[in-house]
């Protein structure tokens, strides 16, 4: 569900469907624009890869904020008690806008990668393959990957591999490594943000190695602050009412409003 830029697809916890807007309008992806900076990500830690059993699964909060799979975007409303949930379906290689705050110039954005579709027809699902984080007022750049961590990648800054683990300090941006984990991207008066490491076992539905991203802190980001995750940073309305049998006999349809938009949601 988007609020600001009509990109709502079916959410699961609470599912909206039907996603044209009262005039018609199609939904549309929160790209970062054509003279963006490289990628630049960062993502707070939570939910266990699809393909198995993972150590990181008893650690993660009841609630959370990010996106993982084939891109699953989970979005916790505390002050509704609630969690909205949604789906993006776009093609490998495109780089969709995450994070960004207009303030500061601070932007995470994800690159996604496809998953090989088992017949003709298939739905080819797709994955984060490599994340970005940019802090342009301190100059710190960072390019995860499954395979590799890069700080400053435009100014042949170290690489890390996901062996290692280390601690960064580049100004107001501390980065931590947990070896074959995860990493954890620490801005001052910013937010802080968690990147999943998932690696998929022989035989597995994954063909290949892929990224997880979740806020873990982000109150401190400007209330302009947009994109797929951003513009949930901040407190938003919104009302369900006239519940409905749906399409679904094991599901509830009701009718959403938010933003003066009218919307079909599943629980």
């Amino acid at each position: 569900m988007s609020l600001a830029y009509q990109f709502v697809t079916p959410l699961t916890s609470m599912t909206i469907r039907g996603v044209a807007d009262e005039d018609g309008l199609e939904p549309v992806v929160d790209k970062p624009p054509e003279d963006a900076l490289p990628l630049a990500f960062k993502l707070p830690a939570s939910q266990p890869s699809p393909t198995g059993p993972s150590a990181d699964i008893q650690q993660l909060p009841n609630q959370v904020t990010g996106v993982d799979t084939d891109p699953h975007f989970l979005i916790h409303v505390p002050q509704k008690e609630d969690t909205l949930c949604f789906n993006i379906n776009e093609e490998p290689g495109v780089i969709l806008s995450l994070v960004q705050d207009p303030d500061t110039g601070f932007s995470v954005n994800g690159q996604l990668i496809g998953n090989r579709a088992g017949s003709p027809g298939q739905h080819q699902g797709t994955y984060f393959g490599r994340l970005g984080i940019v802090n342009p007022t301190t100059g710190f750049q960072l390019e995860v990957t499954p395979h590799n961590i890069t700080l400053n990648p435009g100014s042949g800054g170290p690489v890390f591999s996901w062996k290692d683990q280390a601690s960064l300090r580049q100004h107001e941006v501390v980065v931590t490594i947990n070896r074959k984990r995860n990493l954890v991207v620490a801005v001052e008066d910013g937010g802080t943000f968690e990147v999943v490491l998932h690696r998929v076992w022989k035989g597995s539905a994954v063909h290949q190695d892929f990224l997880g991203f979740y806020v873990l802190d982000s109150h401190r980001m400007s209330a302009r602050t947009h994109g797929l995750l951003g513009q949930f940073f901040h407190p938003i309305d919104y009302t369900v009412s006239d519940p409905h049998p749906g399409s679904d006999p094991t599901k509830t349809d009701a009718t959403m409003l938010v933003k003066s938009h009218q919307l079909t949601v599943t629980r």
